[in-house]
């Protein structure tokens, strides 16, 4: 049979696998798979070109991609595959196309719009999947792939789980906090780029700098952007234009001064954006004097460095966009500028053009001017003249209203101390002891004048005087009985 013919063929020869190159990539395959296949579609035997007998067999692309896509298919099918997914892309027909890979190699995958509106999640870089599906060949590139029928979770994959490890490290260390980005500044001087001198992203970041500022200066400080030294050549492209960032005061006339740092780099897988997820290079960027600008990868590409930077652009041309203002804008601006300058100093030639006017009418016309004056002066004769006068009539009318007040006050006041002096009168009447002692009582004093109040005062054949309501009575102690009332 052929297929025989072909693996005899092959087997003389020693060898163990083959490829089909179609200018654009090679796929390699055991022979055991073809090997193992007992039974072949006639129409793919039908496909081969007939050649003369016992001649090695000759196979066209077709037909041999045929056979190996039936030996697959025979041997594997349907398989299991788990591993991390790899360049997610969903087609706007809604087909699905990615990579599985692990540490030892990949598998290109297809997933068809049917199969990809049952998933349960949303596929994204990096996640560890489990797949079903069939193993075959994509025929018009004679690339191995994997036709994925079902997806599930099968958590995450190393790489994923190693970023989001120290993605929550630094913010813990506070590199990713708003407070330490720095503002762009508004008058650019130099600008930096880091990238590889083969990128993509170099051609795009030159041509929209040359097309918006091509008078500001542009240093290129190149460096791998994908491989194991990658992250190290950036960090030191980056120290490099670090001593040019320094500060205006400490410029050097005429030496270059960069005032914000462009690290760029295209698109790619997340192993192949692995170096800007680089521990040390964060910290690096976290160092820069001066702000740094982010443009890698696509738009939904997210890596360390995006999260220290100053600001993170979807694109390298965005980046590159965000730090130039146009020439056009500034130019513009100075337009403006010069037209509000213009105005302003217009108007203020103009007021003063219409006070010198206002002084030179009046100085063309004296006359006016010496009425006014004189008629100035007549009303601060007749000021003079009558405001004494009118000032001391306001002043004795002001005396005689207060006089007035103080006579009445003092009349007022005299009325009250004589009617308090009448009740002190009458209280002090009733306090008169003559009073007293015109019901009954009388007050007793010895012989020096001294009030006898108690029998301790007295002695047994003292002299005391009584005085009484209507006179005095001289009195002789005989009898002296304390405590009795």
């Amino acid at each position: 049979m052929v297929l025989r013919s072909f693996v005899k063929a092959h087997k003389q020869h020693g060898l163990r696998g083959f490829s089909l190159n179609m200018g654009i990539r090679a796929s390699w395959f055991p022979f055991r798979a073809l090997a193992s296949v007992s039974i072949l579609r006639i129409a793919l035997m039908s496909e081969a070109l007939p050649l003369r007998r016992g001649a090695p067999q000759i196979w066209s692309v077709a037909a041999l991609c045929h056979a190996i896509g039936d030996a697959l298919d025979a041997r594997f099918n349907p398989v299991r595959v788990s591993g991390e997914i790899s360049g997610f892309v969903r087609a706007a027909s809604g087909h699905c196309y990615f990579s599985l890979k692990d540490s030892g190699g990949q598998l290109r995958c297809a997933m068809f719009k049917r199969a990809a509106s049952g998933l349960a999640f949303a596929p994204r870089e990096g996640q560890r999947v489990e797949v079903s599906g069939r193993l075959g060949v994509y025929e018009p590139r004679g690339e191995l792939q994997l036709v994925v029928e079902a997806m599930v979770d099968a958590g995450e994959g190393n790489l994923y789980e190693q970023f989001v490890l120290l993605k929550a490290r630094l913010q813990a260390e506070g590199l990713f906090e708003p407070e330490r980005k720095k503002p762009l500044p508004k008058r650019v001087r130099g600008i930096g780029v880091v990238t590889s001198l083969g990128a993509a992203a170099l051609h795009d970041v030159v041509s929209a700098l040359q097309r918006r500022v091509p008078h500001i200066t542009v240093l290129i400080a190149p460096a791998s952007v994908q491989g194991a030294t990658a992250a190290a050549e950036l960090a030191q492209a980056l120290e490099s234009l670090y001593a040019l960032a320094a500060p205006p005061a400490a410029t050097v006339a005429g030496a270059m001064s960069i005032d914000v740092i462009l690290l760029v780099r295209g698109g790619g897988a997340m192993e192949d954006l692995w170096s800007f997820n680089d521990e040390a290079l964060a910290r690096v960027l976290a160092q820069s004097p001066v702000p740094v600008i982010s443009g890698i990868g696509h738009e939904t590409d997210f890596t360390i460095a995006d999260f220290v930077v100053d600001l993170r652009a979807p694109t390298p041309t965005a980046a590159a966009e965000l730090c130039a203002q146009p020439l056009e804008q500034l130019r513009e601006a100075a337009g403006q500028l010069q037209l509000r300058l213009q105005t302003a100093g217009w108007r203020a030639l103009d007021r003063q053009s219409q006070r010198l006017d206002q002084v030179t009418s009046r100085a063309g016309r004296p006359a006016a001017l010496v009425s006014r004056m004189h008629l100035r002066l007549s009303n601060l004769g007749q000021r003079m003249a009558y405001g004494p006068l009118r000032h001391l009539q306001a002043q004795q009318t002001r005396m005689l209203a207060h006089q007035t007040q103080l006579q009445h006050g003092a009349h007022q006041r005299i009325e009250r101390q004589r009617s308090r002096l009448a009740q002190l009168g009458v209280r002090l009447g009733a306090l008169d002891p003559q009073l007293v002692l015109g019901r009954g009582y009388a007050w007793l004093q010895d012989a020096t004048g001294r009030p006898l109040t108690g029998t301790t005062q007295m002695q047994i054949g003292q002299r005391i005087q009584a005085h009484l309501s209507d006179g005095t009575a001289d009195l002789q102690v005989q009898t002296l009985r304390p405590g009795q009332g």
